[in-house]
């Protein structure tokens, strides 16, 4: 069988409804920067390579180790101590279409090098963990009018979003950098391999999105995966007001957390209150908050006549993201309902050290 001509190898996108040649010709003439070969750089590099984006860099400095394989599937046993910038290109080769350059930039980003690596990209991705590289990549991007994708994948919940020139920046979600702990990196709270599929396929649509002009990018937006529940919500965001204090949490279009101190004096007052556990039954033997009604995020809906319409109800989970869920559920459906910020995580960390952390 003879080999398949190169204008069929990208016949079934070009097919797609406002995508066609033109938007085949865009992708060809792009050049994509992409910082972190890791789990979310392993699941969009692939997809975007094999499009035929005709310049892809790969920027990451660090090497491959035995604990990135589960999920960073660009690399595999061989390749371990092995720069990730290299390795994934050279397992991206056996994907790139004719004419495509692949090129690797085994070093990490910082104020010296952040803009002589953005300098000519079409659209610059971040797949990194590092929220020093994200407000760097975040405000190169904005100062030289170049698209940013970026995505995250911790535990099980992941978010994805875009910055495009003019639109809300990474930096108008979280206008000041978190503390260091309460970040939950996937080596405290590991990290479902698949979650990290489902955002870097997500990402990598965001970027044909951009390159080519299909679709709606998610400008202004925040998606949201709860991979457990599961779950994807969407939420809209602007610009942060310059002349307000800065905030640690986003600056989101929806109903107003309630911090966890707050809820622990609601609880030592014995307020009356529905305190609702929205996680899974084995997160709630690990850990759980006396008093609290456990409802996984997936039951809500069939057992919500359990709840009292008349009395407040604070949700929490994890981390924040499926207790928000359920808490826009529970309101859409007339509760009086809020969501604990930093989910029972934070519960151990700033009010009762003795609730075990998973």
């Amino acid at each position: 069988m003879s080999a398949p001509r190169t204008a069929d190898r990208f016949a079934r996108q070009v097919a797609l409804s406002g995508f066609g040649r033109a938007g085949q010709d865009r992708l060809a003439a792009a050049r994509a920067v992409v910082v972190g070969a890791g789990g979310l750089g392993s699941a969009l590099l692939p997809v975007l390579v094999a499009s035929g984006i005709g310049t892809v860099v790969v920027v990451d400095g660090d090497v491959v180790e035995v604990t990135n394989l589960h999920r960073q599937t660009l690399h595999g046993g061989r390749d371990l101590g092995t720069a990730k910038a290299a390795s994934a290109v050279a397992a991206l080769e056996m994907l790139a279409p004719a004419g495509t350059t692949l090129l690797a930039e085994p070093r990490f980003v910082d104020e010296t090098s952040v803009g002589a690596l953005i300098a000519g990209a079409d659209v610059v991705v971040d797949a990194t963990d590092s929220l020093e590289t994200r407000y760097l990549l975040d405000a190169a991007t904005d100062a030289a009018a170049v698209p940013l994708v970026w995505g995250s994948a911790t535990g099980t919940t992941g978010q994805v979003g875009v910055c495009l020139p003019g639109s809300p920046r990474w930096r108008d979600l979280f206008p000041a950098r978190p503390a260091d702990d309460d970040v939950v990196t996937c080596a405290v709270g590991g990290v479902l391999p698949t979650l990290c599929t489902t955002i870097g396929g997500l990402m990598a649509t965001e970027v044909l999105k951009v390159l080519t002009g299909l679709g709606r990018p998610l400008a202004g937006r925040l998606l949201v995966v709860d991979a457990l529940a599961p779950s994807v919500r969407e939420i809209a965001f602007g610009a942060a007001d310059p002349t307000e204090p800065m905030q640690e949490e986003p600056h989101m279009a929806e109903n107003e957390d309630v911090d966890v101190q707050e809820v622990a004096a609601l609880l030592e007052r014995r307020e009356t209150v529905q305190l609702v556990d929205v996680r899974e039954p084995w997160e709630a033997d690990i850990a759980s908050l006396p008093g609290a009604k456990l409802i996984p995020l997936g039951s809500l809906q069939d057992r919500i006549g359990e709840l009292d319409p008349d009395v407040p109800v604070i949700t929490y989970c994890h981390h924040g993201m499926r207790s928000a869920d359920a808490a826009d559920r529970l309101a859409a459906a007339g509760f009086d309902a809020r969501s604990m910020a930093g989910g029972i995580d934070r519960w151990s960390r700033r009010v009762d050290d003795t609730v075990p952390r998973y």
